[in-house]
């Protein structure tokens, strides 16, 4: 008698947990499509050009994966994997990366020791209803040049969404 009292304790126990961990949600989250990544690269490239800035744009998703990557011609090629790394950089810290050149000239450069830290402006968190889904980089041109830029393509986002 004991031990099937004993089971049928085990089993209402173990029937309670698979409730408990049945009833879980997943997220339901906002992800970066292609399309809008074309639309906010459209925008900043619009800005360089205006600008007669030849720059190359990066878009990630919020994992850190490229989405799109556009050269402009003539933009030197060193700034390829430059605007991937400060998009990334912004994804890691949740920060637009100016925030990090910001600390280096006011003295903190242990910020250099962070690893996937760039210290330079042109990366920007793209951000959604407060949530991060990707982030823009922006390099080619001085730094104010490439923040400049990545913003333009930042600030055409609401159109792009229809808000």
């Amino acid at each position: 008698m004991r031990t099937l009292l004993k089971t049928s304790h085990c089993v209402s126990l173990a029937l309670a947990l698979v409730a408990a961990t049945g009833s879980a949600q997943l997220a339901d989250k906002k992800a970066l499509t292609l399309e809008v990544a074309k639309q906010i690269v459209s925008a900043a490239e619009k800005e360089a050009i205006n600008n007669k800035w030849t720059m190359v744009f990066a878009i990630l998703d919020d994992g850190g994966n490229l989405v799109l990557l556009q050269r402009m011609d003539e933009t030197q090629i060193g700034s390829i994997e430059v605007a991937i790394r400060k998009a990334r950089s912004a994804i890691s810290f949740k920060r637009p990366t100016k925030a990090f050149e910001d600390a280096v000239a006011g003295g903190r450069n242990a910020i250099l020791s962070l690893p996937g830290a760039v210290p330079i402006e042109g990366g920007v968190p793209i951000t959604v209803d407060g949530k991060i889904i990707g982030a823009i980089g922006a390099s080619g041109g001085s730094s104010a040049q490439d923040g400049l830029a990545a913003k333009a393509g930042l600030d055409a986002l609401p159109k792009i969404l229809g808000k």
